[in-house]
């Protein structure tokens, strides 16, 4: 097969008579003439009116049938294309329009009716589809297509190289895991293929091994034997840039906004050639593309946050994958939890990315039989095992040649699961149905045929080949535009965390009660001495537990985000990790400022300039070393309970060696102290407020300038920033 027609959908040539397509986005007066009025993804493109006579269809990302239907005219299923949206009537003055002398063309989609003009693909004129007059819908109000027959002026500022068409084959793919030193096979041998322009179903019960041979597929994951191959060559590093995965679980930041995370993707992992401005113009281009206009501004939200619906929330995911014109798409449980309606729009948006020349393949546990026809191809898993591969369209009549097929009228792919699992009831089978009977009757009716199409070298170039067999990681940005770029997420990110009312009022009524109970301490006597010394104390506990507790959640809870982000080459991990690190210190130190500022003066502390900086640096430099301790624990273990005990252990036992409650320690286990960022902020604090310190209040370390001290608390805030880096990498590469 020819492997530039097979990517590309058949288009409406721009013939010399000034034909233009149409989308059905809007309606026009019915006595308009030629001239046309179109809208596209939010760009305007001036057309002259005097060489527009007429106007064509054309195969475009994301035309509609009123019924549902997907296709593009002149495709092998035949399907026509109807595009509805839900954008209200223009009406102009044709008069002035042809004064003009231009017309302007723009793309309005609707929320609810994806309206594609997709940027990133274009169809060389050659594979241009020769329409007839019959192809040629009449321009009236009750049917009026229209869409911009070129790319629109905004597109083309966006558009990067056209989509690389890529063949995806797989052969004899095989897992195994050991589960309690039991081997378990997940994959016995599993065979296909995916070529540009279709949708490939992976359809299956739970447990069958979907979302291994998708993950396998998308690079994921590792074969134990088989092998798999994108136009013919093996996996490499630069293909990452042209694979987008979906994952089954929608991974987003809760308070970033639909535009942000759109955006904040686009400047990420867009090429270095575009510039900043095009691609926030490629990223609101894929919000109306998407039909999310309507909630670009609003959070994504979760659990404890109000935000966009799960159907939204899904395209938002989609988005942030054919952002950057990926050849391969993949998706795990697209439809997951979505009602039938919204899981059709999902589906027919993916049969319309496929249009564009890219590859789809898709997990589906149990679709709607309008779902299920959607499909181009299907790869039926039983049990590990291949029962189908081959045409949607042919899956039924292959089962009922073997002797399968529904007693009443049923979802086919409810069939196809019943049969899956073993399940008879309403099914008629042949007597000898066993678990191996179908997996026997593929092998011997349809396996040798399509494994011997898999074997055919594909007629493409070797120039094409090369492209993906470079093992040299894309970046999209320099190192200092990513360290940039994630330090501004990670704040418009946290912010709502850190600045919440709960948190806040927290450390008001806690810097209350702390001045109230310490009135105007007086300093002059030793039961007051003492008095004022336990405020320091606790100063320094308070501000080396808060951060702590708070910062072990930072990489357990963004583990999925990083793996993800990770898995596409979208950062360097020190990039992100320097800037997770640094973004948090503003929201730090914002509260720890309002603390001291109401304890210090209720408290009667000494009230000059000089001795309020130094002690609000000191507590600086603790919350710092806490915070970074928070990080090395969380990194190490990524698991929020185990975290938390360790950090409850760990900050426990600092304080108690904190030099407070105990001053003559035991030599043996004296040295616990010099690791106690406690220990060294509560001496600097009794440096800054009593110099020379009363003997009263020292323990048996003498304190002299406190470079000591400084220096201790610097190694910590360094090292601990250290241990978190490096156990990250370890978790990187053993996930690698």
């Amino acid at each position: 097969m020819d492997s530039t027609s097979t990517m590309e959908r058949p288009m409406m040539d721009i013939g010399a008579g000034g034909t233009i397509g149409r989308t059905r986005s809007e309606q026009l007066p019915p006595t308009a003439p030629a001239q046309s009025l179109s809208r596209t993804a939010s760009a305007e493109t001036v057309l002259s009116t005097a060489d527009v006579t007429s106007l064509s269809r054309k195969s475009s990302f994301g035309k509609r049938s009123a019924s549902g239907g997907s296709g593009a005219g002149g495709n092998s299923h035949g399907r026509s294309h109807i595009r509805k949206s839900r954008s209200a009537q223009l009406k102009l003055d044709m008069e002035d329009l042809v004064s003009s002398g231009a017309a302007l063309s723009r793309a309005s989609s609707a929320s609810l009716g994806f309206s594609f003009t997709f940027t990133g693909f274009t169809p060389p004129p050659q594979h241009g589809f020769n329409g007839s007059s019959a192809d040629l819908a009449p321009f009236s109000d009750d049917d009026v297509d229209l869409e911009a027959a070129a790319t629109t002026h905004r597109g083309k500022n966006l558009m990067t190289e056209p989509t690389l068409p890529i063949y995806l084959k797989f052969a004899e793919v095989k897992y195994k895991v050991v589960v309690k030193g039991v081997e378990r096979e997940i994959l016995s041998g599993i065979s296909g293929s995916a070529c540009p322009g279709e949708v490939l179903a992976l359809m299956g019960p739970s447990g069958s091994g979907k979302t291994t041979l998708l993950s396998m597929l998308g690079g994921r994951a590792a074969a134990d034997d088989g092998c798999i191959s994108y136009n013919d060559e093996p996996f490499g590093k630069s293909l990452k840039r042209r694979i987008g995965f979906v994952t089954q679980d929608d991974v987003l930041f809760t308070h970033l906004t639909v535009r942000e995370t759109l955006t904040y993707a686009a400047l990420l992992r867009l090429p270095r050639t575009m510039t900043r401005e095009q691609k926030k113009e490629r990223a609101l281009d894929i919000i109306y593309e998407l039909g999310l206009e309507r909630c670009q501004d609003t959070m994504i939200g979760g659990s404890f946050v109000r935000g966009v619906s799960g159907g939204e929330r899904k395209r938002v995911c989609i988005g942030n994958e054919i952002i950057i014109n990926p050849s391969l798409l993949f998706l795990d449980e697209p439809t997951s939890g979505l009602d039938s309606t919204t899981a059709l729009r999902i589906i027919q948006l993916l049969h319309d990315i496929a249009e564009t020349g890219k590859t789809v393949i898709t997990t589906i546990h149990q679709p709607s039989s309008r779902l299920f026809h959607k499909f181009d191809k299907l790869i039926l898993l039983g049990r590990g095992s291949l029962l189908y591969f081959g045409k949607t369209s042919e899956a039924m009549p292959y089962f009922q040649s073997i002797g399968c097929s529904p007693l009443i009228a049923m979802n086919p792919a409810e069939f196809l699961l019943d049969l899956a699992n073993g399940n008879t009831n309403d099914v008629s089978v042949p007597s000898e149905l066993d678990d191996k009977y179908l997996v026997d009757s593929y092998e011997s009716r349809v396996a040798y045929k399509e494994k011997k199409k898999l074997l055919a070298p594909l007629p493409i170039s070797d120039d094409m080949k090369a492209t993906i067999t470079s093992s040299k990681r894309e970046w999209g940005t320099n190192w200092c535009q990513q360290y940039s770029i994630l330090f501004c997420r990670g704040l418009k990110e946290r912010r709502h965390d850190y600045l919440s009312w709960m948190r806040i009022t927290q450390v008001i009524a806690t810097s209350i009660i702390l001045g109230l109970l310490w009135w105007h301490s007086d300093p002059t006597t030793p039961k007051g001495l003492q008095d004022q010394a336990g405020l320091l104390f606790f100063i320094a506990v308070f501000w080396g537990f808060f951060p702590v507790f708070t910062a072990i959640f930072t990489f357990p809870q963004e583990r999925a985000m990083l793996n993800k982000e990770r898995a596409v080459d979208m950062y360097k991990l020190s990039a992100y990790f320097l800037a997770r690190t640094t973004s948090d210190l503003p929201l730090d130190l914002f509260l720890p400022v309002i603390f001291m500022v109401i304890v210090y003066f209720m408290a009667g502390l000494k009230a000059s300039a000089s001795h309020f900086f130094l002690s609000m640096l000191t507590v600086f430099l603790s919350i710092i070393a806490a915070q970074g301790l928070g990080l090395a624990i969380g990194a190490t273990l990524l698991d929020i309970k185990k975290a938390t005990t360790l950090a409850s252990v760990t900050v426990m036992t600092f304080m108690l060696a904190g030099g407070f409650f105990v001053k003559r320690v035991p030599p043996f286990i004296s040295w616990l102290r010099y690791l106690s960022f406690n220990y060294h902020t509560y001496r600097l604090l009794l440096k800054v407020q009593y110099d020379p310190v009363p003997d009263i209040l020292m323990t048996s370390v003498p304190l002299d300038n406190g470079v000591t001290e400084v220096g201790a608390l610097v190694a910590m805030i360094v090292g601990y920033r250290v241990l978190a880096y490096l156990s990250l990498r370890r978790v990187k590469a053993s996930n690698s």
